[in-house]
């Protein structure tokens, strides 16, 4: 049986690096927002539940496999598994190209729809394969061992999570950073193919005409009823209930969790990989206490339904902003508890239902994973939105504290023996729930740190406006976006006044705190801002009193897009293109606006002589080096400047040469209201003097290479400044 669980080692660590790697892939071609986390999520659990619904009909159809035809099926998926990573980069690049040729307005529901049949028309074949897997290695077990494979679901899911662990944690922390999302496909396809190979020989080492296992029927009307819970109806329901509440809750933890952890690649990664191992550890003692017998078993789960819903509501405890510990030990501690009771009950749910026959545990998988696949959903569009993280969690918890409820009422329906009495049952749930009541009311949300903020919540993020005067500034799922600065008025009158010509219209790609637009609009040209979050454009007051009038401006829009996308299929030209990627550079999908695919889209929107401008904030050189690069491979010609306030550089990149004149010739340029706006924050008395600041500080792009000749080009493939494990966390041992 080892055989066996190796295979599902590797397989789930394979499952995972698909994942990761297509939910990127996904939120690159189609937008980086939180519904398409969910669509992609949701995408992946209904193909699994699908290839595991099939594959136990199959099962049940052809009767009781001999080995060598079992081997050979669950070789055949694995097969198929692999090829998805060769098919899947090609097949989302040309459902992107495809929507982007539509007149589809973004956010709008025909676009996720659009966008979501795409992704499932990619993606939907090979999850249902992988769903497959579970009843096909079943099958192939109860043939060989009989009832030794009563409860070989739970045998093969805890090697599943152990691999899943093993993906998740290794393409984050490795492969993507040395491989990049094609490369690091292409090692999972081999370990697919290595598998598909190693069954086919496994197969072929049996005798053909292998007898079965005592246990193991011929026929497939003579399969025997496994064991089940007195009420498979509600094992159904609990199964159904535990997958929608851990994965909706999961969409929720990134929201709650991002502003202790960051933006970048590692807070998904750390979440996920706290879920699996926690998951894991809770399949190893259900294994454990399994072994025991049913009354430790039942004792054990009858507890767990009684305190999940406090378990689900540990988060709001450990991300009051006065905890005073690391975020990485507030996330073990908020959401390992629920982990573990989910990955102690799914598998026992599962194997009480199912035994060995592979046709049940598939029907019964199923109905967990769709569950998971209603989850992301159902937070991502309206939890989130409508109620905000706290709630959100209450809601969730709600249906936990039910079966807590019938756990005690009625625990023969939930357990299959009543192992606590009706008074301790009924004092450990009402401790749960005493304890969550309490737990409401003296615990604080993140942006109750911020006094007088304004609040706003949508399906892609929580916006936090606050502070006064000079010193506002803005948060994005607790992440500081943007501060009131000069930095941000060069962003627009630098490459404005660059130009050889007067400019006739500019676009900025993420409105922020309107800072940027403000000052294009300012040059009197037509100017556009593109903002990802619709909630940030309405907050434009809050930072600039003169807001309103600025937006009535005819001159002046707004869209809430995704930027790229929001270029690559526009048909407009423009004199300036000017870039503010979110903070820090190493946020999660950051590489998206500074990478060699993103200036080969800014090109086609900009008239032969227009410029872009891209803000570089880094102090890694490493990471300048890849960005830079990036920038002198797409445009032949590239200046940088410090900014005014000596930290960061304003790259300028042309197709035509670049000829600055002196700051004064520069200055005259500048129309009357744009001067105003120039130096209104300072840190330059003149617009000459704020002009002469930047351009006495110019830098050398193959300076900026130089201390790292060797890095790659920052592109889609490798986002060199979003995975930065090896080379940051690594170098600094030694």
């Amino acid at each position: 049986m080892a055989w066996y669980f190796g295979f599902f080692v590797i397989s789930g660590f394979c499952s995972l690096v698909y994942e990761v790697v297509w939910l990127r892939l996904a939120m690159a071609g189609f937008g980086v927002t939180t519904p398409f986390v969910s669509i992609v999520l949701s995408v992946f659990m209904a193909g699994l539940a699908l290839g595991s619904w099939a594959a136990g009909r199959l099962t049940r159809w052809l009767g009781a496999v001999p080995p060598r035809r079992a081997l050979r099926l669950y070789a055949a998926v694995e097969a198929v598994i692999g090829v998805s990573g060769i098919a899947v980069p090609g097949e989302l690049g040309w459902g992107r190209a495809w929507l982007g040729e539509r007149a589809v307005a973004w956010d709008s529901s025909t676009y996720y729809l659009a966008s979501g049949a795409w992704i499932a028309l990619t993606l939907l074949p090979y999850c249902i394969a992988m769903g497959a897997t579970f009843p096909l290695a079943m099958a192939a077990m109860r043939s060989l061992f009989g009832e030794r494979a009563k409860q070989s679901f739970s045998y093969l899911y805890v090697a599943n999570v152990l691999g899943a662990t093993a993906g998740t944690i290794g393409s984050a922390l490795v492969l993507i950073e040395l491989f990049g999302f094609r490369g690091t496909l292409l090692v999972a396809a081999s370990l697919n193919g290595l598998l598909a190979a190693s069954a086919l020989a496994l197969g072929f080492g049996l005798p053909a005409n292998a007898p079965l296992a005592p246990g193991a029927t011929a026929r497939r009307d003579r399969i025997a009823a496994p064991a089940a819970p007195t009420d498979r109806t509600a094992a159904l329901a609990c199964l159904f209930l535990t997958g929608l509440i851990s994965m909706g809750l999961e969409v929720v933890w990134i929201r709650q969790f991002t502003p202790y952890l960051g933006t970048v690649v590692y807070t998904f990664a750390g979440i996920l990989g706290v879920y699996l191992v926690a998951t894991l550890v809770g399949s190893r003692l259900y294994r454990s206490v399994q072994g025991r017998g049913d009354a430790q078993s039942s004792a054990w789960a009858a507890s767990i339904w009684m305190l999940f819903g406090l378990s689900a509501l540990l988060p709001m405890a450990t991300t009051d902003p006065r905890v005073p510990l690391p975020g990485e030990i507030c996330l073990v501690l908020g959401i390992a508890p629920f982990c573990i009771g989910a990955g102690f009950v799914t598998p026992m749910l599962v194997d009480r239902r199912a035994g060995s026959d592979p046709d049940r545990a598939g029907r019964a998988y199923a109905v967990n994973v769709i569950g998971c696949i209603l989850g992301p959903l159902l937070a991502g569009f309206w939890l989130l939105p409508w109620l905000g993280e706290r709630w959100s969690l209450v809601a969730l918890s709600l249906p936990l504290f039910a079966l807590g409820l019938v756990a005690v009422i009625a625990p023969q329906r939930l357990v299959p023996v009543a192992v606590l009495d009706r008074v301790r049952a009924a004092t450990l749930f009402g401790a749960a729930l005493i304890a969550s009541v309490i737990l409401l009311p003296l615990s604080r949300s993140f942006e109750t740190q911020f006094p007088d903020a304004q609040v706003r919540r949508d399906h892609t993020a929580t916006v936090v406006a606050a502070g006064t005067g000079l010193h506002k500034h803005l948060l994005v799922n607790g992440q500081g976006m943007a501060a009131l600065s000069a930095i941000t008025k060069m962003m627009a009158h630098l490459p404005l006044a660059a130009l050889d010509r007067p400019p006739r219209d500019a676009i900025v790609v993420a409105l922020g705190m309107g800072t940027t637009f403000r000052s294009l609009v300012s040059w009197g040209v037509r100017a556009t801002a593109v903002e990802l979050v619709p909630s940030v454009p309405t907050l434009f007051s809050f930072f600039h009193a003169d807001a309103a009038s600025v937006v009535r401006s005819p001159l002046a829009r707004i869209v809430v897009d995704d930027g790229r996308r929001f270029l690559e299929r526009s048909a407009d030209q423009y004199d300036v293109i000017t870039i503010d990627p979110p903070p820090p550079p190493t946020a999660a999908g950051s590489s998206l606006l500074h990478s060699r695919e993103f200036y080969a889209v800014a090109k086609r929107r900009l008239r032969s002589d227009g410029i872009l401008q891209q803000w570089v904030p880094s102090r890694d050189p490493q990471t300048i080096a890849s960005m830079t690069r990036a920038l002198t491979e797409s445009f032949p010609y590239v200046r940088a400047f410090n900014s005014v306030e000596g930290w960061g550089a304003h790259f300028l990149a042309r197709m035509t040469p670049i000829d600055l004149p002196s700051a004064a010739v520069l200055a005259s340029r500048v129309p009357e209201r744009a001067r105003a706006d120039m130096i209104e924050w300072g840190p330059g008395a003149t617009p000459e003097a704020q002009l002469g600041r930047m351009l006495d500080h110019e830098l050398v792009p193959s300076q900026l290479m130089a201390p790292a000749p060797d890095v790659p080009t920052l592109s889609d493939d490798r986002p060199y400044n979003e995975y930065f494990f090896l080379r940051w966390y690594l170098a600094g041992l030694h």
